[in-house]
């Protein structure tokens, strides 16, 4: 027989503090039945001898000592089936959409269970976004973890569902599936995220939780794990290939701190939880691929750095987990250049697994070096100029300030709807390295230029 408790001793922000009379689980379900009929839902946060700690999710708001609290005996899982694919949901995995709830061919625990190292194979298959600075020089691996770094009022959000929408492994008929979730964002970002996969039809093949800036700060902590519990599922029981968008960590983040200051924690780096490492690393180190299954799990995490700053805590941490970054630069945003990823601080750790021969293309890392070298010194040159004056420099020198200039024109921006191909990336990479002398083109094998430079194509 289900018990309900009447012993609510505390209410403190979203938690609520209730005398144990019974052994709970850690993590354990709570339904809370309020006085007017309504019910809420809870999580077990801490358990001590005399006191259980309860998040609510719905907030704390009409809750009162008349009160009742049922521990479910469970942890929060979620109704999971192949028709999730093509709808909204909420958070906390309720139909924002109009349409009704999801019969579940199963329920999962939304923490999952980790990933057994032994079991994870190397990620080697490329997967195509569409966008030449991430296909062509930080180039993504199916199962791989790549976070794209961005500002407050950058467009990475347009990024984002540009990914959606084009991502796809070139040649490959196998199923794949987007998840997307935003976490703390505004009404007019959740009209404008729906309106675009309906128009765009990328719905289709999406799952899609929208968790609001209104909705209470504890629903945000457990919307990636939502997210993540999906695509674990169409990707290990439904052989799908899953792309995971996560936007935005920081806002998960600030829950976390917002958690923490309500269960007088001791504070961190910036006030941010001590065990924010290890809470982020439960949420990256859920992408990957394992051996014997078909289907695989590919991160992007979309982070907004506080102040532009790199070496904030959530950036910085993120960096230690994942594998590269995506940086969006506001410089060339304020330029009028989309999408603005500078591709000098991106990296992307797994990129030589994925291209190459029978994967892209055989002269891939020899155009994307040849592209990063010749843009970093033309990047370096503009401090000269400002300097000394663009009269001051050498020929060799003047090209390659003007190859930094074409490469941002030609290479990096692209339309918000231009899906590139890989070919299409190589071959505007070869028109602009043209322009430099051969004698420039230090690392790139003779036998490339012999095949693929535009001067020799034409003989």
């Amino acid at each position: 027989m289900t018990k309900e408790y009447k012993t609510i001793i505390e209410i403190s922000g979203p938690l609520m503090f209730i005398e144990k009379t019974e052994p709970v689980g850690y993590g354990e379900l709570v339904h809370i039945n309020l006085p007017d009929g309504t019910t809420k839902r809870g999580q077990v946060l801490d358990t001590s001898a005399d006191v259980v700690a309860v998040q609510v999710f719905e907030g704390t708001g009409g809750l009162n000592e008349e009160s009742g609290v049922v521990f479910s005996g469970e942890t929060i899982k979620l109704a999971v089936s192949k028709d999730m694919l093509g709808r909204i949901l909420s958070g906390s995995g309720e139909p924002l959409d109009g349409g009704p709830r999801i019969i579940p061919e199963d329920r999962l625990d939304v923490n999952g269970s980790s990933m057994n190292p032994y079991s994870r194979m190397p990620p080697e298959d490329f997967i195509q976004t569409g966008i030449s600075t991430i296909d062509g020089t930080n180039t993504l691996v199916r199962g791989q973890k790549l976070p794209i770094f961005s500002g407050s009022g950058l467009p990475h959000n347009e990024i984002a569902l540009q990914i959606a929408r084009q991502a796809k492994v070139p040649g490959s008929e196998e199923p794949f599936a987007v998840v997307f979730a935003a976490m703390g964002i505004t009404n007019e970002e959740a009209q404008y995220f729906m309106q675009d996969f309906e128009k765009t039809g990328a719905l289709e093949r999406a799952v899609v939780f929208l968790n609001l800036a209104d909705d209470p700060a504890v629903e945000r902590i457990i919307t990636p794990r939502m997210a993540l519990t999906a695509a674990e599922y169409l990707a290990y029981e439904h052989d799908m290939h899953v792309l995971v968008i996560l936007t935005d960590i920081t806002n998960y983040c600030e829950a976390l701190r917002q958690m923490g200051a309500a269960r007088e924690e001791v504070p961190g780096r910036r006030g941010y939880p001590g065990y924010m490492y290890t809470d982020l690393a439960s949420l990256y180190e859920r992408a990957g691929v394992i051996k014997g299954r078909k289907g695989s799990v590919t991160q992007f995490s979309i982070l907004t750095m506080p102040g532009d700053d790199i070496t904030h805590p959530i950036p910085d941490l993120s960096g230690y987990i994942t594998e590269g970054q995506i940086v969006v630069s506001r410089e060339l945003h304020m330029k009028g250049i989309y999408p603005p990823i500078n591709v000098l601080p991106s990296l992307s750790r797994l990129m030589n697994s994925g291209i190459g021969e029978g994967k892209t293309r055989d002269d891939h890392k020899a155009v994307s070096d040849q592209m990063y070298a010749g843009y970093a010194e033309g990047r370096d040159l503009r401090g000269l100029v400002a300097i000394v004056g663009k009269e001051a420099l050498s020929d060799r020198d003047q090209r390659i300030l003007e190859f930094a200039d074409l490469f941002e024109s030609r290479f990096v921006r692209q339309g918000r709807d231009e899906d590139r191909s890989i070919e299409e990336t190589l071959t505007i990479g070869w028109e602009i390295l043209s322009e430099l002398p051969e004698a420039l083109l230090t690392r790139i094998d003779n036998k490339y230029i012999d095949k693929y430079h535009p001067a020799h194509k034409s003989n």
